[in-house]
């Protein structure tokens, strides 16, 4: 092979991942994918949309080698390629944050839109979880907590949230948190709180950043 055609190729090749990350509903899948494997009809009811629709995402995403598949029975399950895909999908996030400024602009006007929706970080986390003051819930899907959460925190999953209210103190702060710092799910759980009465803030890192500082996670029900 000429040298020229050599690149030529190596450069088609690593186009195939860009390729792989150039649609927003990809990146959400994968941003879905980090969190634990999904069948497609999870993954389609999460990212709200169809299965057909998920399915042929899904086969830009394998032949970009950013996803694998392995079928049980009836069902096809869906993981993420391996760790590095997790770093790869939040090295773009990273980079667009730090690069397209409406991302910043958008994220302060939609949080500024909602009264009282506070986000607390990494480290304010950790002195509140060591003053032994406050109750972190995970308002990810089930599987999602199993897969792997942050140690200590119990779950409880957004459509189960009004069902545990009776669990949860008035008393203590409440911190929740769901995919990292664009997923909805703890925005909505700090809102519902909030509503009800409850001292609520949203932690504005998800599981993946959590283990990207070197953290621990906890994996399986275990609270």
């Amino acid at each position: 092979m000429e040298p020229e055609l050599y690149r030529e190729t190596v450069f088609e090749l690593l186009a195939r991942v860009g390729k792989g990350v150039s649609s927003p509903k990809r990146l959400l899948l994968l941003d879905i994918l980090a969190q634990g494997p999904r069948t497609v009809e999870v993954l389609a009811h999460e990212a709200g949309m169809s299965v057909a629709n998920t399915s042929q995402h899904l086969r830009v995403l394998q032949r970009a080698r950013l996803v694998e598949s392995k079928k049980r029975a009836l069902y096809v399950t869906y993981r993420v390629a391996g760790e590095e895909v997790v770093g790869f999908v939040r090295s773009v996030q990273q980079l667009a944050e730090q690069r397209v400024t409406e991302i910043e602009r958008l994220t302060k006007d939609f949080h500024s839109s909602r009264k009282g929706m506070k986000v607390v970080d990494r480290n304010t986390l950790l002195h509140r979880v060591r003053d032994g003051k406050m109750t972190v819930v995970d308002v990810r899907p089930r599987e999602e907590y199993t897969a792997g959460h942050i140690p200590g925190a119990v779950s409880v999953p957004l459509h189960q949230l009004t069902d545990h209210l009776k669990t949860l103190r008035k008393n203590r702060e409440i911190i929740a948190y769901g995919r990292g710092p664009y997923c909805v799910l703890a925005m909505k759980a700090v809102e519902m709180l909030r509503k009800r009465g409850y001292q609520s803030v949203r932690l504005q890192e998800g599981v993946t950043d959590w283990k990207a500082h070197g953290y621990k996670i906890t994996v399986g029900d275990r609270e």
